[in-house]
């Protein structure tokens, strides 16, 4: 890999497609040296494709132990005791399904990519960003704020990492280390086109009896997430709130993106929970108790 002393140095995770593949794109454009990554070499070459020879795929899957310490390596040896200036923990998956019936395996998986996952990235690259008092940017959700039916098992996750933002700002202030969440509602981006195909998955081997149970009210659920992906914004809005965190002053905290995200987050902040479940047994058709 060529030398590029002067530019700033990123690990960015699930950049295959995207917000992560924008976020890396967009930060190799700004001079950024970028570690996008992948969990299969095709879509690394893939990346590097559109990018300058400062960006650089390595193998990083976040539910890997040795994925991740191959990783870590791969960076120390190129920053060396210049560290990180930025970590964009990005890489996460969705598990749709009522509650009641989800597979607990499927639960296990959500959580230990969107939740432990994060913790093992953030844990083993803190001594780099300490070092070149780097910086930490979550990509959250506005799932995180405000739960939806048949998303509970995604929404905990996202809850999680809003907890972990949280604690972790507070106990890396000592060193510097700034740590933000950027929380996006509806993004256009492959992420929701394959979790719609896996729920669709679900369903067909869901049993009868849950079929029966929450067939319709899923059905509703799916037509107005439809109607919303076409309302989405693109990955872009989503990558200048990470380049604000990664770059300015004083960055927020917390970055809403969407204006999905900010009417949710403001009806969660004002309406009472019954109120809120009024609203969205309205808002998604959602059967009401007989």
């Amino acid at each position: 890999m060529a030398n590029f002393p002067h530019a700033q140095t990123v690990v960015i995770t699930g950049t295959s497609t995207g917000i992560g593949a924008a976020c890396a794109l967009a930060l190799d454009r700004l001079g950024w040296r970028v570690f996008a990554g992948v969990r299969r070499g095709q879509d690394g070459e893939a990346l590097r494709a559109q990018a300058s020879p400062r960006l650089r795929p390595i193998i990083l899957d976040v539910t890997d132990t040795p994925s991740l310490a191959q990783a870590v390596e791969t960076v120390r040896e190129t920053v060396g005791s210049s560290g990180l200036a930025g970590l964009v923990n990005n890489a996460g998956i969705v598990v749709a399904g009522p509650l009641e019936v989800l597979d607990l395996n499927d639960l296990r998986k959500q959580l230990e990519v969107n939740v432990i996952g994060q913790v093992a990235v953030t844990q083993a690259f803190i001594p780099l960003l300490r070092l070149g008092h780097g910086r930490i940017v979550n990509v959250g959700s506005i799932a995180g704020l405000s739960a939806m039916p048949f998303m509970g098992s995604y929404s905990a996750s996202k809850f999680a990492l809003e907890a972990l933002t949280d604690a972790l700002r507070l106990e890396l202030q000592a060193w510097g280390i700034q740590v933000s969440i950027v929380e996006p509602g509806a993004i256009a981006t492959p992420l929701w086109r394959k979790s719609n195909e896996d729920a669709r998955q679900r369903e067909a081997a869901a049993s009868p009896e849950a079929k029966v149970l929450y067939g319709q009210a899923i059905a509703g659920v799916r037509e107005r997430v439809k109607q919303a992906e076409q309302r989405a914004v693109p990955p872009d809005a989503v990558v200048d709130a990470i380049v604000h965190a990664l770059t300015a002053s004083c960055p927020n905290t917390r970055y809403l993106v969407g204006a999905d995200a900010k009417l949710r987050a403001f009806l969660t902040r004002v309406l009472p929970d019954r109120l809120q479940d009024r609203f969205l047994t309205w808002a998604l058709k959602l059967p009401r108790p007989s």
